[in-house]
């Protein structure tokens, strides 16, 4: 694995009013957000299955409460606590434990649930963010909502009202997004775009007959980052950012090509 790049003319250099950076605590990331996520602000990591966006979203948990004493929660839509307890164990992290000292709080519900217990004062989940003073959240997935609704208005305005409460307690938080290329994920993309501060991409590309993963912060609001693709990896102690795809173009495409041959 090739290790990250010093800060390049890629790197972002514009300056913007100073808000505290919340570190996700992928080092490489890191640096291409410009030290981290914007306090408060929402962001969605969008890729196909497998690419390892709920690894990064427990990462980003993980980290939070490692590295800065921030109680972070994890709500899943798909996979129940005990598969996210084996998964994390694998790269070293016991969320078990972590429940056990009230640092970490995992439930496992429906999209239907959530919003109801969202828009709820009194609900077990609000008591949550505000008791545990929650400073980080993940949600994962955000394609659930596409269940409750399928006219593009509604679906938008139930999102809209999902950041904007999060936003409310000042929760710093990640959204998971399934990015398999159907005409629903499309339409679901178009809509929640433009309602989230950042989107980060994680997606599989083909080298040289061999399969990669490769990671773009494609929108930052209020700050910038980092316009490069870089390669990164699943490894102990999760996602490792490494160098930035060098002599290949469209990469995104599913077709890269080689910029030496011209």
């Amino acid at each position: 694995m090739e290790k990250p790049t010093e800060p390049s003319s890629s790197t972002p250099t514009t300056n913007y009013p100073m808000r505290k950076r919340v570190k996700t605590g992928i080092v490489g990331l890191d640096e291409m957000l410009s030290g981290g996520l914007l306090e408060g602000s929402t962001t969605l990591v969008r890729g196909a299955p497998g690419t390892g966006k709920t690894t990064l979203g427990i990462q980003f948990l993980y980290s939070g409460i490692v590295d800065e004493s921030e109680r972070g929660l994890l709500i899943s839509f798909e996979e129940f606590p005990s598969s996210l307890h084996r998964d994390a164990l694998s790269f070293g992290w016991d969320l078990r434990q972590l429940e056990k000292e009230k640092k970490l709080r995992i439930i496992f519900t429906s999209p239907r649930i959530f919003l109801s217990s969202l828009q709820s004062p009194e609900s077990p989940l609000n008591r949550t963010i505000q008791e545990w003073n929650v400073r980080r959240m993940v949600l994962d997935s955000i394609s659930h909502f596409t269940h409750l609704t399928r006219d593009p208005r509604g679906l938008r305005e139930l999102c809209s009202n999902v950041i904007n409460g999060l936003k409310r307690e000042g929760v710093t938080t990640i959204l998971t997004g399934e990015d398999s290329g159907t005409g629903a994920s499309i339409e679901e993309r178009g809509r929640i775009s433009f309602i989230v501060d950042n989107i980060i991409l994680m997606r599989y590309v083909e080298i040289d007959s061999t399969m990669q993963r490769a990671i773009l912060v494609l929108k930052t609001r209020g700050s910038d980052h980092a316009k490069e693709i870089r390669r990164f990896e699943l490894g102990k102690g999760g996602i490792i950012v490494g160098n930035r795809f060098e002599g290949r173009e469209a990469l995104l495409s599913g077709s890269p090509r080689s910029t030496l041959t011209r």
